[in-house]
């Protein structure tokens, strides 16, 4: 760590210097909060550097600390991630942003081979929509630049050194309350305003929405260990009530929020997708519905955008283009709703999945490499997904919150087009710890389930790609564990065939999801090895390296499938059709064309849901030919590799995990 940032700036006054002082003493007096710490005569110094940059930094802007803290929290929870940008071109602990080199070369449902819609019973969708041009960056993603003009630090400390990142938000923090007209007072309460506008947020509910987040954070407290090893507390201040009028002060729009489905916790915005017919009887961006009297709604999808907020905005309402139901913007979580959830939108590549979905689009534009994401946006998706979970009763796991990498491709010729966001830097424990539904041992050791549960920050496998294919990845924590075909980790990885038909070997690269599980993930043990545990994975004994003394999975309880003891081997399917004799005159037959690989005897798979073959007929804007069809077969959802998958029931029995 450099020296203080504090260096550049003139000779500070006699109050300032007292104000260092206490702040530096106060910051000693939080370390014994730390339930996990050593007494203070053990704590290295090295280990502290981060609270005494945060006092230090309070003290010269004249910032309460308490302030400073809550706000580099819901930034970055003090991460300071080796320097690496976030998916939104944002550094440091106060996650400074400097998109200008970051944008990506094309927004995510234009690139690769993926039919976003994937329906059989219409011509492929891939969009050859390029990137709008960025008629100038927003305010909000270019605050380094603005830092370094307050502070005199170089932009490129600003992005590297934790402590000079801490004073730019600082500086920025006591410039913003001195904009408003508010004095740098003491007093946390009379900030509200300026943490308002720090968000960057342009409208009134949004940059409240954020402002409530970080007072909340202040008065509940937080503490913990950084992914820099760094021990960071705020002391819990449950009394205090901030001065909420100052927003009104502050020249923020409004928005339309009438139509919306959100919680009340968040700042949601009615961007509508059109549903427009255009060139020779074909239409976009979605399908009209009724769901979910029409049928249910099972999973929720969580992609990343791979384009600016304002690029987003501008594709969604393109009828040529493909449409989610919501995008969630990264520097202050705010969420734009732009198809109703009775409707079907066009988004995950899978007709099945998209029909009985939700899409929700992350703001993520950093094309190299993808890193992380921020605490607002993480928070406000949780708060999303959790009202849209308790609406249509759908399950808080990971069988049902999927990840676009985990969708199955629909045909063989499908796989490897699909896309893989939000890939492997995503922290699902850290969105399941916000969702309620934290990833534990639900059984005892050396049970017959294991769920996959690394530590974020301790896991870090490598990976090549993100800047340059072939090229190696900033190594930073990861949800994703790598698999083997032996318990050694100069042993190849295991084999996708539907990636790789030719049988070539799995890679490291960013994108190849056919050797890694992630984190929430569940699969049957297939052996065990000293440190190293077994599953059945794409029809094949996979190994992960899993020792007792930092364990990546933890025990599992829960139902498998496996073959009928008649039959040696069974198909897996990529979408859960009815029988032909389920379709009604008027509707092609779909289809129902197994994928390329096998579940064999004696292999077990997590079973995440059991559901009815059905298809939804859709194929025009005019929406009278459109039927849901039922069948009779059965399928059970199970986590088959990465990816989920179907089998049906017929063809399987269903035992407890440890029969």
């Amino acid at each position: 760590m450099r020296g203080s940032p504090t260096d550049r700036r003139p000779a500070v006054g006699r109050r300032r210097v007292q104000r260092t002082a206490l702040a530096a003493a106060s910051a000693a007096l939080l370390l014994p909060l730390l339930g996990a710490a050593p007494p203070d005569s053990a704590v290295q110094p090295s280990a502290t550097r981060l609270q005494d940059a945060f006092a230090s930094a309070a003290a010269e802007y004249d910032v309460p600390q308490s302030v400073l803290l809550g706000v580099s929290y819901l930034q970055s929870r003090w991460d300071a991630h080796g320097g690496a940008p976030s998916v939104s071109g944002g550094y440091g602990p106060m996650h400074l942003t400097d998109a200008r080199t970051a944008l990506a070369e094309a927004p995510h449902h234009s690139a690769g081979t993926e039919d976003a819609r994937g329906d059989d019973s219409r011509a492929a969708l891939r969009p050859e929509t390029g990137l709008p041009k960025e008629s100038g960056l927003p305010a909000r993603l270019r605050t380094l630049t603005r830092a370094a003009g307050l502070t005199g630090i170089p932009a490129e400390e600003l992005r590297t050194d934790a402590a000079a990142n801490v004073a730019g938000g600082a500086a920025l923090l006591s410039a913003a309350q001195r904009d408003l007209g508010e004095p740098l007072s003491d007093d946390p309460a009379d900030w509200y305003g300026a943490v308002a506008r720090f968000s960057g947020a342009d409208d009134s509910a949004t940059a409240a929405a954020y402002a409530n987040d970080v007072f909340e954070v202040i008065r509940e407290g937080e503490q913990r260990v950084t992914d820099a090893g760094q021990r960071v507390a705020l002391t819990a201040e449950p009394g205090l009530s901030p001065d909420t009028g100052q927003l009104a002060r502050a020249g923020l729009r409004t928005t339309a929020a009438d139509g919306t489905e959100c919680p009340r916790t968040v700042a949601c915005e009615w961007i509508p997708a059109p549903y427009e017919e255009f060139g020779d009887g074909d239409y976009g961006n979605h399908d009209l519905a009724d769901r979910p009297a029409s049928q249910s709604i099972k999973y929720i999808v969580i992609h990343d955008t791979e384009a600016t907020w304002d690029t987003t905005l501008k594709l969604v309402q393109d009828p040529t283009y493909v449409s989610w139901h919501y995008s969630l913007r990264s520097t202050d979580g705010h969420i734009a709703q732009h198809v109703k959830t009775k409707d079907v939108a066009w988004h995950a590549g899978n007709w099945y999945v998209n029909a009985k979905s939700i899409g929700l689009e992350h703001e993520g534009f950093l094309a190299s490499p993808d890193a992380w994401y921020t605490e607002a946006m993480y928070r406000t998706s949780a708060r999303l997904v959790t009202y849209l979970a308790k609406k249509y009763r759908i399950p808080l796991d990971r069988q049902h919150i999927l990840g676009h990498d985990t969708v199955p491709g629909t045909t063989t010729a499908t796989i490897p087009g699909m896309h893989t966001d939000p890939g492997p830097y995503w922290d699902w424990q850290h969105y399941f710890t916000l969702l309620g539904r934290p990833f534990k041992a639900t059984a005892s050791p050396k049970g017959g389930l294991v769920t996959i549960a690394p530590d974020f920050a301790e896991n870090r496998p490598g990976f090549t790609g993100c800047v340059k294919k072939g090229e190696p990845c900033a190594v930073h924590g990861s949800s994703a564990v790598r698999l083997y075909t032996r318990a050694d980790e100069s042993a190849p990885l295991v084999q996708d065939i539907g990636l790789r038909p030719d049988g070539s070997p799995s890679t490291i690269d960013v994108n190849d999801v056919g050797s890694r599980v992630s984190t929430g993930q569940q699969y049957a043990v297939a052996d065990r090895k000293g440190d190293w545990t077994a599953i059945w994975y794409l029809g094949q004994k996979a190994w992960f390296r899993n020792p007792k003394a930092q364990p990546t999975a933890v025990s599992a309880s829960g139902l498998v499938v496996t073959p009928r003891k008649d039959l040696s081997e069974i198909p897996v399917y990529g979408r859960a059709y009815p029988e032909a004799g389920a379709y009604p005159a008027g509707v092609p037959v779909q289809s129902v064309s197994p994928l390329p690989y096998k579940l064999l005897k004696g292999q077990r798979y997590v079973i995440g849901d059991k559901v009815p073959g059905e298809y939804f007929y859709a194929p025009t804007f005019d929406t009278t030919p459109h039927r849901v069809v039922n069948g009779k077969d059965q399928y059970f959802e199970i986590q088959f590799g990465h990816r989920v998958a179907y089998v049906r029931a017929a063809n399987v029995a269903v035992l407890p995990a440890g029969a």
